[in-house]
């Protein structure tokens, strides 16, 4: 590809894509099932669960103003993230990817926090018996696995900067010109 090409819309796409899938899931899930019904896909080791989480990650709640709380912070970050790819190199696949993961999932539960005084719609629910982690949805998914890369993404620009030859180079993953 002409190295004058801009990447940009990488954001935009993979923001608008985690989007549309995580708000497809939740009216999947809504539609299909009552709340607190729990629905075997691999045994107990992976059910479907229809919840609402008024507060954010793994319950953390802030009282009776939290919807709106996490409603400003889901602003702000969406609007850091922004700036963040906007600043980013065009080059810098990655980057701009990772940024767009986040910011789709944020985006995509932002979205459940204006319709629904409910909270935000979770229905994936892992575990073994007891031992369950928090019930997520592909918006959290998508803020995981693009805080990941926007670590890795972070860390690899600095090791460049320090000199330092990791043997990692996005532009052997084809994330790169």
């Amino acid at each position: 590809m002409p190295s004058g090409v801009d990447r940009r819309p990488l954001f935009g796409l993979a923001a608008a894509l985690l989007v549309a899938a995580d708000l497809a899931s939740k009216a999947l899930v809504e539609a299909a099932f009552d709340h607190g019904q729990a629905v075997p896909i691999a045994g107990d080791w992976l059910q479907l669960r229809l919840v609402y989480n008024p507060g954010a990650a793994f319950g953390l709640h802030l009282g009776p103003h939290s919807r709106w709380i996490f409603l400003a912070i889901a602003l702000v970050a969406l609007m850091v993230l922004w700036r963040m790819a906007r600043a980013t190199p065009s080059r810098d696949r990655f980057r701009h990817l990772a940024l767009g993961l986040v910011a789709g999932g944020a985006a995509g539960n932002l979205v459940d926090r204006i319709r629904s005084p409910h909270g935000v719609v979770d229905f994936l629910d892992v575990g073994v018996g007891a031992l369950r982690w928090p019930t997520f949805n592909v918006a959290d998914i998508g803020v995981s696995c693009g805080a990941v890369a926007l670590a890795i993404s972070l860390w690899l620009e600095d090791a460049r900067r320090e000199g330092k030859d990791l043997g990692l180079r996005p532009e052997d993953a084809g994330l790169k010109d």
